[in-house]
């Protein structure tokens, strides 16, 4: 039964607790019985599967539009096709809609698009087709869009899978959030929370003593060389809204397994840490738009580890915990030799940073 009175929150829009609840009991409840896919709606993974063809659509309000080391547009790009990674797949065309404030430089559209270019450029991937409106002058802060895209199946996933069948029962044909069991090794390709503290330093004007860009990129080709090359993964998760706190609770719930942490192993740049603490926020739970988890067999993690350290995107990569039955949800092992549970967060603390 709906409460009449009860009225949407940012924090619906702000990943964590209140947001997949409203996902789950809203949209999924409502079309989660209709079509036939084999990764569907309430599987809630970061895309959904039909055939061989992995399918996206990923809105973005990003506020302000231009952050330091990004924008609405490269965001876009990045996001869509990062998610489509996660499941194992290639993107190959993505569709885009804009909805453009009244007001709105033609000069800052235009960057904005040729900052979308040179994302698809990174990606190899096109925009094919989409949507232009415009609406009166009011809140939007100056515009918001939708990309959604297409991936396809590669010859890398299946070499990859390959390898984990090698080694353990995977009935999965794609690398998914249900697909951990225990003693799988959990690796971030990166350090946290540059994304967040530079959205907020732009819509905030703060100031950090040294300037934190957004880390926002795509991924697919590291992706895509690390399965081929390496194999061993079974599962991939980009950690944005809500952070790697977040994503880690949507793996655990999925796969019905625990997640022990190792403080010391996670990396944090000393100015987000210092910025973090300044600000009282924690740096797992803010949203991040160019890292990965894996979930890697415990055979291949090290040799995983070392092909990312010869990427520029996973050059700081780390194995920072592995999956355990003896129970449920994610904990941290502290440095300093205790163990605190790590709560899901409500939601991401930085509004709108997506």
């Amino acid at each position: 039964m709906v409460d009449q009175n009860e009225k949407i929150t940012m924090m619906h829009g702000a990943g964590g607790a209140i947001m997949h609840d409203l996902v789950k009991n809203f949209l999924v409840k409502t079309f989660g019985a209709i079509g036939n896919a084999e990764v569907p709606l309430e599987a809630m993974d970061d895309a959904a599967v039909v055939g061989d063809i992995v399918f996206k659509s990923d809105s973005h309000a990003v506020k302000p539009i231009f952050f330091p080391g990004g924008d609405i547009g490269r965001i876009a790009i990045s996001g869509t096709v990062n998610d489509i990674s996660c499941l194992g797949a290639q993107p190959f065309a993505l569709a885009c809609g804009l909805i453009l404030e009244e007001g709105l430089l033609l000069s800052d559209l235009d960057r904005i698009l040729i900052s979308m270019h040179k994302a698809c450029v990174e990606a190899d991937v096109g925009i094919v087709t989409g949507d232009t409106k415009v609406v009166e002058k009011g809140a939007l802060g100056g515009l918001v869009m939708n990309v959604s895209g297409i991936g396809k199946r590669t010859s890398a996933l299946d070499k990859n899978l390959a390898v984990v069948r090698s080694i353990r029962e995977l009935k999965a044909n794609w690398t998914l959030d249900s697909n951990l069991i225990e003693g799988e090794k959990i690796i971030l390709t990166g350090t946290l929370g540059e994304h967040g503290l530079a959205v907020l330093s732009a819509q905030q004007g703060l100031k950090f003593g040294s300037e934190i860009k957004s880390d926002v990129k795509p991924l697919n080709h590291m992706v895509q060389e690390l399965l081929g090359q390496v194999g061993g993964v079974v599962a991939i998760k980009d950690p944005t809204r809500g952070g790697l706190a977040d994503a880690l609770h949507e793996w655990t719930e999925k796969s019905k397994i625990g997640i022990l942490l190792q403080e010391e192993k996670i990396p944090i740049r000393q100015d987000v840490q210092i910025a973090c603490e300044m600000l009282g926020i924690d740096p797992l739970e803010i949203g991040n738009e160019g890292k990965l988890i894996i979930g890697v067999v415990p055979q291949k993690a090290q040799e995983v580890l070392e092909f990312l350290h010869q990427t520029v995107q996973g050059k700081d990569a780390q194995i920072i915990g592995e999956t355990t039955a003896q129970f449920g949800g994610v904990a941290m092992q502290t440095a300093v030799g205790g163990k605190r549970i790590v709560a899901r967060p409500v939601g991401d603390p930085i509004p709108r940073i997506c």
